[in-house]
């Protein structure tokens, strides 16, 4: 493997990334401009400007630190009721304040008169301004996936039979099958490669993942197969699965208990469309919300794994540069053939644009869906006021929530440093 060749796809994968960041900033944008919202800025990257230029009444630039992006929305904190300045001396309504006055300096009369402020829109408006950056993401995972599903294709698990465990491996330092071992439940009952199945305990198979979760449901009870052998359907001696150590669906890293049949399913490259990328992107979403809530200790188990020099498992969180790492180790190496090199790129490129969607989602500033939970929060609250026959509470004062703010950045700011170290110190290879 070509370390120069790493070295450039892995910058290319890297740029396509920030790519995508500057599409998720238009996201904002375009919809903020279309309402009528003041937008002093659209930048990618963060630090000290590399380069800008002003069109109208926006500043359009790089930053010198590539790491992601944004787009300035005038007016995002509301002035505060009159009823709140006699709480101004509170230490949380100071450090709202600061932030308010400050972003208020450049607010002028005429934005307030014309309602050229963010916090003047209407809900649906606001909601659609700060959705439009992760729905751009999950767009542009949905095109890259439909390209490489309908082009090339995408390996699936079929129902028929591609290998049979031999036997129930007793010690797992071992891989290979000794003499006390004992059968597997599949080699008992008589299955072989290239059997089809066609029902398990009387249920008619339809999909892998149906048959797996079956499989897996039955823990150590007994077993019945049907399969197709020869054009002719065939009944296995019964068996009883065993309860084994299998991968989580949802998080493949982690093991737990269930039951085990001992096969392996034959893998056939099928191209689809929609539908079948609907489904693909279901399941990752799945997948990437278990990632999200483990985040956390993730990123600790990495950062104790770089102390004591533990190698990185396949499935710890990466940074941006690890991903772009793993995407120039792909075409890089000679164990692909050309199609898949493509394929794995962009479907990789596709995972994280729908990763970076789902992870602005989550309902915590300044994540994108810390400001859309305010919107429906503000929404609300008029509502139910309204319905009670009480005074309009007025706009939610967003800017009292930078305390959550502040910890959540530092808490991403924190891990992303952690990963990218990482990454660089002890890398996840692919080969």
């Amino acid at each position: 493997m070509e370390t120069s060749t790493v070295i450039g796809f892995a910058i290319a994968f890297f740029t396509l990334i920030m790519a995508s960041v500057a599409l998720h900033e238009l996201g904002h944008m375009i919809p903020a401009k279309r309402f009528g919202v003041r937008v002093p800025k659209y930048f990618v990257g963060f630090g000290p400007t590399l380069w800008s230029t002003t069109r109208g009444e926006t500043e359009y630039g790089i930053k010198w630190f590539p790491l992601g992006g944004f787009v300035r929305l005038l007016g995002m904190y509301p002035p505060p009721p009159l009823d709140d300045r006699p709480r101004a001396a509170s230490r949380l309504n100071q450090l709202a304040d600061a932030a308010r006055d400050q972003e208020w300096q450049e607010i002028t009369p005429t934005d307030v008169t014309d309602k050229r402020l963010f916090y003047q829109k209407k809900t649906w408006q606001k909601l659609v301004v700060m959705a439009g950056g992760p729905v751009m993401n999950l767009l542009i995972a949905f095109v890259l996936m439909l390209g490489v599903t309908g082009l090339y294709g995408v390996y699936r698990a079929q129902t028929t039979v591609g290998y049979v465990q031999p036997c129930v491996l007793t010690d797992s330092t071992r891989t290979e099958c000794a003499d006390t071992d004992p059968k597997s439940p599949a080699a008992a009952a008589g299955l072989q490669a290239g059997d089809r199945v066609v029902s398990f305990n009387e249920t008619m198979i339809t999909s892998y993942s149906q048959l797996s979760s079956l499989i897996r449901a039955n823990l150590d009870a007994e077993a019945r197969l049907v399969v197709e052998r020869g054009g002719q359907e065939v009944a296995l001696a019964p068996v009883h699965t065993v309860i084994n150590e299998v991968a989580d669906t949802l998080d493949p890293g982690r093991r737990l208990s269930a039951g085990w049949l001992g096969v392996s399913p034959k893998q056939e490259l099928v191209k689809g469309g929609p539908v079948e990328v609907l489904g693909d992107m279901w399941l990752q979403t799945k997948q990437s919300v278990v990632a999200l809530v483990q985040f956390p200790v993730k990123v600790w188990h990495v950062m104790v794994g770089m102390v004591t020099g533990q190698p990185r498992d396949v499935y710890d969180p990466i940074s941006i540069l690890g991903a772009s790492t793993v995407a120039g180790q792909v075409i890089a190496s000679d164990q692909v053939t050309p199609g898949a090199k493509v394929a794995t790129f962009v479907s990789l490129l596709a995972s994280v644009n729908l990763f970076l969607a789902l992870f602005n989602f989550v309902p915590l500033p300044p994540l994108d869906g810390g400001h859309i939970a305010g919107a429906l929060y503000e929404w609300v609250r008029r509502k139910f006021a309204t319905l009670s026959k009480r005074p309009d509470p007025g706009f939610f004062d967003t800017a009292k929530l930078l305390p959550v703010a502040y910890g959540v950045g530092g808490l991403l700011l924190l891990s992303g440093v952690v990963l990218i170290l990482a990454d660089i110190i002890s890398p996840i290879s692919l080969f």
